[in-house]
């Protein structure tokens, strides 16, 4: 019995390559295909969430989008890994500095993913689990940055499932500051431990969108056509782990 399509997915088997670029952000998702792979085939429009495959330096890759939220990228995660056989998922994603050292724009490499979410008490382990990166792919994208001398951080965020909370609670992003969280944003924690349960690889890359500690933002516009550099890290690093 074949699980494909899902519900929330038009793919048949062999349209998704073994690794997929994820960012929230559907038309984000088709920005990435029209400006960087090659030969971009559409794979998925189901509830609107674009999906695409092409190639990207002679290497096949797929891009897609998985909406906001945990429960969200749980859904496409899930399905992905023990559906579609992907190998890898990279998330491209927006995420709100924390740490003072961040800029608008920077790039931050999620080393590992706090939460304050409950999602993973559906795994019933006797204590609290550390959703941590592929270290593969983790060290790729890190000597991927420092090749092109972009200016990116790793370590810790934040996934939060209150997206005007987090940015509105001073004091509880104080907290996530001073045990060193670089960052917060909505999904990461959930596709580590998803990919952890499937066995499989899995790593966020973010462009600093705006600045908790300094009040600053992009304009929505700026979040969907631009973060060119997070884009090429991500493609790279896709390209170099999946030979």
């Amino acid at each position: 019995m074949s699980f494909v399509p899902t519900p929330h997915n038009a793919a048949t088997e062999g349209q998704i390559a073994k690794t997929v670029l994820m960012p929230g952000d559907p038309l984000r998702a088709k920005v990435v295909a029209e400006r960087y792979l090659e030969n971009p085939v559409q794979f998925n429009s189901v509830r609107n969430m674009l999906g695409y495959t092409g190639t990207y330096k002679g290497v096949e890759v797929s891009v897609m989008g998985s909406g906001m939220g945990i429960p969200s990228i749980g859904i496409y995660a899930h399905e992905l890994y023990g559906f579609y056989d992907v190998d890898a998922i990279i998330r491209i994603g927006s995420a709100g500095g924390l740490d003072p050292r961040t800029n608008l724009r920077d790039i931050v490499i999620a080393q590992g993913a706090c939460t304050d979410s409950n999602f993973g008490a559906m795994y019933h382990l006797p204590g609290t689990f550390a959703p941590i990166a592929s270290y593969d792919l983790l060290e790729t994208s890190v000597a991927v940055a420092r090749e092109r001398g972009t200016n990116a951080l790793v370590g810790n965020v934040i996934s939060s499932d209150h997206f005007y909370h987090a940015a509105a609670d001073a004091d509880a992003a104080s907290r996530w500051q001073g045990m060193g969280v670089l960052a917060v944003e909505m999904e990461t924690a959930a596709l580590y431990m998803i990919a952890a349960e499937h066995k499989k690889r899995a790593l966020g890359i973010f462009t600093i969108s705006d600045l908790i500690h300094r009040h600053e933002d992009t304009t929505s516009e700026e979040r969907e056509q631009g973060f060119d550099e997070m884009m090429l890290v991500a493609l790279e690093t896709a390209v170099r782990c999946g030979r």
